[in-house]
């Protein structure tokens, strides 16, 4: 029997030249395969009856020892009844399958954005995003991959701040907290989320609400708001005039300065406020009280592109700074949103109307689930009854409110 056949060294492999599969020996079915210039290992081995081929890589980047040591690890899974070519094909894509996964924090953070911004009504909420993670994440865990992110990452992000900007801090964790767990949803991550707070960054960072007391928006008292609102009437301008439309809905400023004249149904007395423009993204019924139906009609009306309400000198939205700075000027004591507080306040401390009935006006979601569930109507009616005697209070030291 030739040398060949039963085991060649290393340097008589390296001496072939003559095309066609050359057995090395020394493993049962190794061969050299010469085609011209190119030199391939390949194993001939039969598994279920079928006889089959299998490369083992390029000679000489493939040395005949590791050739031969594949070889046997190959017989060896053919003797347990696995085909090697059809493993390996498995483990390569399991491999490639797993680096396809394999995100950095600031793709995930992309992609979570755009997942999720055409629901995002507030483009100022969109721009916050994208800011700050521009600003504070990227920078440090932009470009490691989701699943190199601890605790310790997170807190080189958060941490620096959390003293001296308290509510970005804040804002920052709950970001990074819902993109990863965005992550592990989608496949790319596993194991608990280190950026959540209860359980485990609560007990390595002060409470926020300890280090930077939230700051509710500040209100005018329930029992000023009769002198606040002649006040208003007093200041020419479409920024007063949203002002006293809030006063008179009680509604969120962002609403009133974005109200459109097709929105209102003054024969009805009702502002149907559509869900594209609501906090909670569900279409809000507003009750509007006879004071605020006569303002309405005597409120200008623009025929422009945008048909809004209480349009700025150039026919485009008014800006919440510019409702704040009057009030600023005019030395009024609150912001525009904090007129809510002041109906709120006014509602429970001086009236007997139902508390739900009140939280709707304001479109509060009803506490009690089971409650909200079995309540299929908005107490529009009850609604009524409010509006009218809270429009009455405002109005009650104004000679002509509209």
């Amino acid at each position: 029997m030739p040398k060949r056949i039963l085991e060649m060294t290393a340097i008589e492999v390296a001496r072939l030249r003559e095309d066609g599969d050359h057995s090395v020996g020394g493993v049962s079915g190794l061969y050299l395969q010469i085609i011209g210039a190119s030199r391939c290992w390949m194993l001939r081995y039969t598994h279920l009856g079928k006889r089959k081929r299998m490369g083992l890589g390029i000679y000489p980047t493939i040395s005949l020892a590791v050739a031969r040591d594949s070889a046997r690890a190959a017989a060896a899974l053919v003797q347990t009844g696995i085909d090697p070519k059809r493993a390996r094909e498995d483990e390569r894509e399991a491999a490639r399958m797993h680096d396809a996964k394999q995100l950095t924090f600031k793709q995930a953070g992309e992609a979570f954005i755009k997942e999720h911004e055409p629901g995002w009504k507030n483009l100022k909420h969109i721009d916050q995003w994208k800011n700050t993670l521009a600003t504070y994440a990227y920078p440090k865990i932009g470009k490691l991959l989701l699943s190199q992110i601890d605790q310790a990452y997170v807190l080189q992000v958060i941490s620096p701040i959390w003293s001296t900007k308290t509510e970005t801090a804040s804002r920052m964790r709950g970001r990074i907290e819902q993109i990863l767990d965005w992550a592990t949803v989608h496949g790319h991550r596993s194991g608990v989320n280190p950026a959540r707070w209860r359980g485990q960054l609560e007990y390595l960072l002060p409470n926020p609400d300890k280090v930077a007391p939230i700051e509710h928006h500040e209100a005018v008292p329930y029992e000023d708001l009769p002198q606040v609102y002649k006040q208003l009437c007093a200041i020419k301008g479409q920024a007063a005039r949203a002002l006293r439309f809030v006063i008179f809905t009680a509604g969120r400023s962002g609403e009133v300065r974005g109200m459109k004249w097709q929105e209102v149904d003054l024969f009805r007395a009702v502002w149907t406020i559509p869900g594209e423009r609501m906090k909670s993204g569900r279409e809000h019924r507003v009750v509007l009280p006879p004071q605020a139906v006569e303002f309405l009609r005597n409120q200008p009306r623009r025929k422009d592109r945008e048909d809004l309400v209480f349009p700025s000198p150039r026919g485009t939205f008014l800006s919440d700074s510019t409702l704040s700075k009057l009030m600023r000027d005019h030395k009024i004591n609150g912001v525009p949103h904090g007129f809510r507080s002041t109906f709120r306040d006014w509602a429970g401390e001086t009236t007997h109307h139902p508390r739900d009935a009140i939280e709707l006006c304001i479109a509060h979601v009803i506490d009690n689930k089971t409650e909200a569930a079995y309540r299929r109507g908005d107490m529009i009616k009850k609604r009524v009854a409010i509006m009218k005697d809270w429009a009455d209070y405002a109005t009650s030291e104004t000679t002509n409110p509209a």
